[in-house]
């Protein structure tokens, strides 16, 4: 697991582990997106994103059921799932009812996690941190960040590895 503030070159590590795997040995590398679309920016951001993968990796674009996403990736000995963070904003907005948005939200984790679990490939997670600032003024933003906290606790705790990234430098947080 990767986690670590905004920019802060969580996916740039999470793409240059993934080809040291693939240099040392042939094998095949999926890069799962949560990221939609919905605006312009977003588009550009997606575009760029894209041109900085090799473009032999498999892309696979799943915002909401990233179980289904690591099925679809079973081929892969390496698979990337970049990020958490928009996963959990996209999971939050698809819910109608906030209140039940979290229980649904956990059950959709442990259904990744289950996928994830007794395989054999490398599965990097990526995530930010964002309880690190001030308490959010809204309910969506208290609930959202509650339920990304709850999120990189549970990968936290499944991942073998899990590094901490700031301004683009990486430090092994588990196994300590």
């Amino acid at each position: 697991m990767l986690i670590g503030g905004a920019r802060a070159g969580k996916s740039a590590f999470a793409a240059k582990l993934a080809a040291e795997v693939e240099s040392t040995a042939p094998c095949h590398v999926a890069f799962i997106a949560t990221a939609e679309a919905l605006d312009d920016e977003m588009a550009l951001r997606i575009k760029n994103h894209r041109a900085q993968r090799p473009p032999h990796w498999l892309t696979i674009e799943e915002p909401l059921d990233l179980a289904a996403a690591l099925t679809q990736a079973s081929s892969a000995d390496v698979a990337i799932v970049d990020c958490f963070t928009l996963f959990v904003s996209n999971w939050l907005l698809s819910q109608a009812n906030l209140d039940e948005a979290e229980a649904n939200m956990d059950q959709a984790v442990e259904s990744f996690l289950a996928a994830a679990s007794g395989s054999a490939r490398t599965i990097i997670c990526v995530s930010n941190e964002v309880g690190l600032g001030l308490v959010p003024d809204t309910p969506l933003g208290r609930v959202y960040r509650d339920c990304l906290g709850k999120v990189n606790q549970s990968l936290a705790r499944a991942a073998d590895k899990v590094y901490w990234l700031a301004a683009g430098i990486p430090v092994q947080i588990k196994p300590r």
